[in-house]
């Protein structure tokens, strides 16, 4: 049963991460063009939406409000003050208000929207091919109704997983969104070394995207067994495969990955505390 079909969907800032929700709820039949509204602080971009996928565009934020029953802020942080407070006073009690704003915590959105029910989502890239992972909190853990609602709109990008605000949160924001850029840099690495050895460039990224497709589709597959028992099904005691693994384990690859994801943490949680003083609470 689609709930979210007949729900009308506000979007405050029409940039990239708007582009690709519209996109994929429209693509997906999840909600209907004439059931979405945008805003922009300049036209350019709200146009193009418009004129690609028929949607509203609204003349400004206080027309999205008045529209909508779900609305997401897809503003940049910083702006975050100054496109919202205006508005604030106008969302009613049942509206439901998603933030896709990276660092504004539930404590900064909840004071300038205090009677707001307050969602926080993080997409990441892939997102815009439907193969995303896409995490949201909700302020209040007993409003079942925006879960439901959450999980069907969120659906089209891809895995959607529900958690607390908090370490959570930053987990996933680490793991899957930064996550993303961890990977491709492992890839760089793949596709350079084969062209060592004399492959073409096309040829070097395709045997490279491959071998990272098909072990991801190989652990989809079998989805029961574990990382470490397929691994250990591909390694011959002693062969080739195990001398690399050796190699790896030696060097502590294993350490330069976990400090790179804490690095990438504590980034995270600096820039949450700028953005959050930015916006104070």
């Amino acid at each position: 049963m689609n709930l979210v079909q007949h729900l009308k969907i506000g979007f405050i800032g029409a940039g990239n991460m708007t582009s690709v929700m519209i996109r994929r709820l429209l693509e997906s039949s999840e909600v209907k063009a004439e059931n979405i509204w945008v805003s922009n602080r300049t036209p350019g971009k709200l146009m193009k939406l418009k004129d690609q996928w028929n949607i509203n565009a609204a003349s400004d934020n206080e027309e999205v409000v008045d529209h909508t029953q779900i609305l997401f802020l897809s503003v940049k942080p910083q702006d975050f003050s100054s496109a919202i407070e205006p508005i604030a006073s106008l969302l009613q009690p049942d509206q439901i208000v998603a933030s896709l704003l990276a660092g504004i915590d539930f404590g900064t959105l909840e004071k300038t929207l205090p009677h707001s029910r307050l969602v926080r989502v993080m997409p990441n890239t892939p997102s815009a091919l439907g193969k995303g992972v896409i995490g949201y909190c909700l302020n209040d853990e007993g409003d079942e109704g925006a879960n439901v609602i959450m999980e069907e709109l969120l659906a089209p990008l891809g895995y959607v997983v529900a958690m607390e605000e908090g370490d959570m949160f930053d987990a996933l924001t680490i793991s899957c969104s930064s996550g993303t850029g961890f990977v491709l840099e492992l890839m760089s690495y793949w596709q350079d070394w084969i062209e060592e050895r004399g492959f073409s460039p096309e040829v070097a990224k395709k045997m490279t995207l491959e071998t990272f497709l098909g072990a991801t589709l190989m652990a989809q597959t079998e989805s029961k067994v574990s990382l470490e028992e397929l691994q250990q099904r591909v390694t011959s005691k002693k062969g080739v495969t195990a001398a690399g693994l050796d190699s790896m384990r030696e060097l502590e690859l294993e350490r330069v990955l976990r400090l790179s994801f804490e690095k990438a943490w504590m980034r995270n949680q600096e820039l949450s505390r700028l953005t959050n003083n930015a916006n104070p609470k």
